[in-house]
């Protein structure tokens, strides 16, 4: 199972900084999905759920980004949000 590192920041700090597998969030032009080995990509995000799947077996961990900016590179995938705040019941990294 191939993995990426991931970083999730909000403007009171770092909220999520490991390994995935996958990560699903809300774009200005629809939902989507990053997966290892993705191309290099940039898009904004639209207020919305975010979901860090740290396995394929996994359920994810369940966060909401109010906006913000993904970035996918050749070092990882970085999720820059206006706010972040997982939701209830999700244990903070």
């Amino acid at each position: 199972m191939n993995t990426f590192h991931l970083e999730i920041a909000a403007p009171d700090g770092l909220v999520y900084d490991g390994d995935a597998y996958m990560v699903s969030a809300r774009g200005t032009e629809g939902s989507l999905s990053v997966l290892a080995g993705h191309i290099p990509f940039v898009t904004a995000l639209r207020e919305g759920d975010c979901r860090v799947y740290r396995s394929a077996n996994e359920e994810p961990r369940v966060g909401h980004a109010s906006g913000g900016i993904l970035t996918v590179s050749d070092s990882g995938v970085r999720i820059l949000a206006a706010d972040f705040a997982w939701r209830e019941g999700e244990a903070a990294q």
